[in-house]
């Protein structure tokens, strides 16, 4: 077994308070680092402490402003790379260009791929990371990916809500998110909805054409991997009330929630929103219907069971 001592948890700018709730479950302290952006926009990276022989984890959600925190990201690891760490881990909770999964239309860059080889070119050993919004991207990577779930963290909130699960449906907002929510109807014991989405070009406006499945007199819950304006949950929420659901509740692992998403969702008929810590950045107040819940637990024991190189494939589902 790997000696304690060896085991280093860094954070980046994008993610210190993630950082030190994953440490404080840990027992380690946080490693010390800094980071400075200069004002022509230029970063500079500096490790405190010695990581010569050590395994060092390094977490940093890739949210707003991305491609600043993408960049720290990459100069940490060089900079650990560079100072003799045995690995190093890239804990990113919060994989920002996720959608960039694949070349849908002419002349676009498939985004995550050069993430993925740039990682891999700064000397990232593992990748860590939560709900990718396209799993197939952990098959970008040459190095190990573990892919968490926050299934685990949110089923948690909502098992004493679902007493009787008859009177549930979870609800894909779409299509892509059908494996999803089969996996959280199946986690509560009970039924699955379809919604049929349909979004035209790059404008963030969802229109839902249809449900499939039963949702009348049942209380809905919306699952999704992350979302920014709210607009495809909100107008889910609008036809499952339109169909005779009762009390529709979300949850996203990532709440991005841009700037007017509060407003929305206090204008809509979504009850309550559960999102992760994952994103810590926030444009303006979150609504008071919003509700954070911890996905430190899960990313702790995720890096405890890979520095003691036991499985991690127990907690993809919780």
């Amino acid at each position: 077994m790997p000696r304690r001592d060896n085991l280093l948890v860094f954070g980046g700018s994008a993610s210190p308070q993630i950082t030190a709730a994953i440490c404080k479950q840990l027992g380690v302290r946080v490693g010390r680092c800094e980071t400075r952006f200069f004002s022509e926009g230029n970063s500079f990276v500096r490790v405190g402490e010695n990581v010569r022989g050590k395994d060092v984890f390094f977490i940093q959600s890739l949210s707003y402003p991305v491609n600043d925190h993408f960049m720290e990201l990459l100069f940490f690891i060089d900079a650990f790379k560079r100072a003799s760490a045995q690995s190093v881990t890239a804990v990113i909770p919060f994989f920002g260009y996720g959608k960039g999964d694949k070349k849908d239309e002419p002349r676009v860059s498939i985004r995550a791929r050069v993430c993925a080889d740039c990682l891999e070119s700064a000397g990232v050993d593992r990748i860590v990371t939560m709900d990718l919004h396209a799993p197939q991207i952990q098959g970008f990577f040459r190095v190990p990916v573990d892919h968490l779930y926050a299934l685990p963290v949110i089923a948690g909130y909502f098992r004493k809500k679902m007493r009787n699960s008859r009177d549930w449906v979870v609800v894909g907002p779409d299509v892509g998110a059908a494996g999803m929510a089969n996996a959280y109807a199946h986690s509560f014991g009970a039924k699955t909805v379809i919604a049929e989405k349909q979004r035209i070009g790059h404008k963030e406006v969802a229109v839902v054409n249809r449900l499939i499945g039963y949702v009348a007199g049942k209380n809905a819950l919306i699952v999704d991997d992350f979302t920014i304006t709210g607009g495809t949950i909100f107008a889910t929420a609008e036809r499952l009330k339109q169909e005779g659901a009762k009390d529709v509740y979300a949850a996203v692992a990532h709440g991005v929630l841009g700037k007017g998403a509060s407003q929305k969702l206090d204008a809509s008929p979504v009850k309550e929103l559960i999102i992760t810590d994952t994103i810590e950045y926030r444009w303006e107040p979150l609504s008071k219907r919003v509700r954070v819940v911890s996905a430190a637990p899960l990313f702790a024991k995720a890096i405890r069971n890979i520095f003691d190189r036991t499985s991690v494939s127990a907690l993809f589902t919780g």
